[in-house]
């Protein structure tokens, strides 16, 4: 048997815990490394104490914006993985650390095509000083983002918007 790399090995925990996500349409899973050891997980759901939508049976975004594609994040119920995963950690643990996130579809188990964090997320990335975030393409393959490129870079200054 082939032992995976260790990119793949992290990227696997990611997409494991992405299974305890609530959202109806799609669930991510994220961990924060540094030194090779997990310092957090997080994955998609609502805040503490407030009622998921896979509770609810259906999803408020969807209910309250139903034609509404990239926007109305404001009626999503559901906190990021990646801000999950922040709030689990200080922010003197994430500086130099690197993020893995996988997102897997609902409705047909496939992962997200063209998955990145959303610019809220990049904006709390980069105040946490995580270094990169690795993201799940296929069960092998995966992109990385340097977290320094979002910042000499900024999409929203070329009227960018990302998720």
């Amino acid at each position: 048997m082939e032992r995976v790399d260790k990119i793949n090995y992290y990227l696997d925990i990611a997409e494991t815990i992405s299974e305890r996500g609530t959202c109806l349409r799609k669930n991510f899973g994220a961990i924060i490394v540094k030194n090779d050891e997990i310092i957090a997980t997080g994955y998609t759901g609502a805040p503490r104490g407030r009622t998921n939508c896979i509770d609810l049976g259906y999803c408020t975004k969807k209910k309250i914006f139903p034609d509404v594609r990239h926007s109305g994040y404001d009626a999503c119920r559901s906190v990021h993985a990646e801000q999950n995963a922040m709030l689990s950690s200080s922010r003197r643990d994430m500086i130099d650390s690197d993020l893995y996130l996988v997102g897997v579809r609902k409705d047909t188990g496939k992962y997200e095509e063209g998955a990145s964090p959303c610019q809220m997320c990049r904006k709390l990335i980069i105040n946490s000083g995580i270094k990169q975030v690795y993201v799940r393409i296929d069960k092998t393959s995966f992109e990385i983002f340097k977290v320094s490129d979002w910042i000499e870079n900024d999409d929203l200054l070329n009227g960018k918007i990302t998720y």
